[in-house]
């Protein structure tokens, strides 16, 4: 056996024993979780603070309610409470989520949100009233957000601005291979509209994984998770620490049409 085979036989061996032991041990140790469309999840009440800690909003949009997205979400949610923070995952489920049509009657309802209370939009504009921060999980789909998610962030945003202006967030995207950067871009571009500084990472948030549970095998991704939730959890600390939770702004928004 010469030089050449031998270095390959070792590489071989070693990968083979890598992915037998530590990768298929993280793939069955994925924790099921089992509540019904639009429950919560998790709640972490943290005693610090007396009950006065910041708290983050997490939303599963993928409709499998222990995949992927939900490992990624669950990542964060350990590092959060780390840093004394109260959080809360809500799934999406697998039930319908309207979409916006535009009608116009939330903005004649005093600020109680969008009209039709069906569904889980309702449930997330409730739950914002008490939450400082924002954090959306969604699968890739051809390259763009869950379309569900997407119905509900468009018409949270839309009826309910007001509950999310000024309030740190963040979008994670799960793909088998390709377009979580298109997806993190359409995500960010609803926060950036609504004044809502954008948390980062290390990296995009992004993390690979097809199989169920194959996202932890993804190491890089993981600690990217972790990396936001730390960020997350130090703005929100100088956002309450400091007395002032929004900037003073001394200018009205101006609506300009291209076409007059």
């Amino acid at each position: 056996m010469d030089r050449r085979d031998f270095i390959k036989k070792t590489a071989v061996a070693a990968a083979t024993t890598a992915m037998a032991t530590p990768a298929m041990a993280m793939l069955t140790n994925v924790q099921s979780a089992g509540p019904v469309d639009g429950e919560t999840e998790t709640v972490q009440e943290a005693s610090l603070h007396d009950g006065q800690a910041p708290k983050v909003l997490l939303v599963n949009g993928s409709p499998r309610r222990d995949g992927n997205t939900f490992c990624c979400l669950q990542e964060i949610e350990k590092q959060l409470q780390k840093h004394g923070m109260l959080t809360e995952i809500v799934q999406i489920g697998a039930k319908p989520v309207r979409m916006c049509i535009n009608c116009g009657a939330c903005k004649r309802n005093n600020g109680a949100g969008c009209t039709f209370k069906d569904d889980l939009c309702a449930v997330i504009t409730e739950k914002m009233k008490a939450c400082d921060a924002l954090i959306v999980g969604t699968p890739v789909y051809y390259g763009q957000p869950n379309g569900g998610i997407l119905s509900l962030m468009q018409r949270l945003f839309y009826s309910a601005g007001h509950l999310v202006q000024n309030k740190p967030a963040a979008a994670v995207a799960v793909c088998r291979r390709g377009g979580a950067t298109a997806t993190l871009q359409t995500m960010n571009m609803m926060f950036e509209m609504m004044n809502m500084p954008v948390v980062t990472s290390q990296y995009w948030n992004i993390a690979y994984g097809a199989g169920k549970g194959e996202v932890k095998l993804d190491t890089e991704g993981m600690q990217t998770m972790r990396t936001l939730a730390t960020n997350m959890a130090w703005l929100l600390g100088k956002i309450h620490n400091g007395g002032n939770t929004a900037p003073e702004r001394d200018e009205k928004h101006v609506f300009m049409n291209f076409i007059r």
